[in-house]
């Protein structure tokens, strides 16, 4: 049986799942460079691209479209939430901590503190198939934002 915190994260990701914030690529329309990154995740068609406006060493706007599971769609729509007006070193940051847990196989958990509604797919970590769908968008992020600067 879910506990109450588990049920509330799996309501986290319908919730996001349901309501994608950040879905529909937007054009850059003010100062800033912009990158963008595709990612498919070929074990279950999960597909996404992402879109990056940096803008001063700051994530301006971050937008997104894409195709797949609960878990790939609500996790892009969370990294929106969290990203947008983040100076760059501290998206890179909130990208490595949410590896971090991802890769832990439910052994780190997740700080809402550090990750807010992100820290509702740690226990995604359990489950390694499922790993990649989560960490979808936050490897588009971040090869976006390498791409933004470059």
């Amino acid at each position: 049986m879910a506990t109450n915190l588990e049920q509330l994260y799996q309501q986290i990701i319908l919730d996001h799942a349901r309501e994608r914030h950040g879905s529909g690529l937007l054009e850059k329309t003010g100062p800033g460079s912009v990158g963008e990154s595709h990612q498919l995740n070929p074990v279950c068609g999960d597909e996404i691209t992402l879109r990056t406006v940096v803008d001063g060493g700051t994530v301006a706007s971050l937008s997104w479209d894409g195709a797949g599971c609960a878990i790939s769609m609500a996790s892009a729509s969370v990294l929106t939430d969290l990203m947008e007006g983040l100076e760059r070193d501290e998206a890179v940051r909130l990208i490595d901590a949410f590896r971090e847990v991802m890769r832990s196989r439910g052994t780190i958990p997740a700080d809402e503190e550090v990750l807010g509604d992100a820290a509702a797919f740690s226990g995604v970590s359990r489950y390694p198939a499922r790993v990649k769908c989560a960490m979808l968008a936050w490897v588009a992020l971040e090869e976006s934002l390498l791409a933004a600067n470059s």
